[in-house]
């Protein structure tokens, strides 16, 4: 599978951002599609995920701010940044192939796979 991002860029705190990910190749055989960060000094952490049928999880720092959708007919998964926060700065992966389990547990393993990553800059 091939993701590439786009949609990156720079934001004041407030404001908004939209990413996007277009999807090519084998993206639907397992698990969930998501959204990944590496923010300052911090490992790569997941923000939030959709599932086969739509249903979204999010990291508690993003509720309420962030939403991940997806538009299956074109394979491009969306991710909609409000009320930016300058701590929300990072580099954004898209994902594919991401475990999501019942109870709400999701997370990337060595099947994973990823997109180049796009850069979201926020000041304050």
């Amino acid at each position: 599978v091939q993701l590439v991002e786009s949609g990156g860029g720079s934001a004041q705190a407030g404001g908004t951002l939209r990413l996007s990910c277009v999807a090519s190749g084998d993206t639907g055989s397992r698990g969930c599609m998501g959204w990944f960060r590496r923010t300052t000094g911090q490992a790569r952490a997941g923000v939030g995920i959709v599932d086969r049928d739509g249903n979204t999880r999010y990291t508690d720092s993003v509720k309420g701010r962030f939403t991940v959708s997806k538009d299956s007919a074109k394979n491009i998964l969306y991710l909609q940044m409000n009320s930016l926060k300058p701590e929300d700065t990072g580099t954004y992966y898209c994902a594919a192939k991401v475990v999501c389990r019942p109870g709400g547990v999701w997370y990337a393993d060595a099947l994973t796979q990823w997109g180049q990553g796009t850069l979201v800059t926020v000041s304050s």
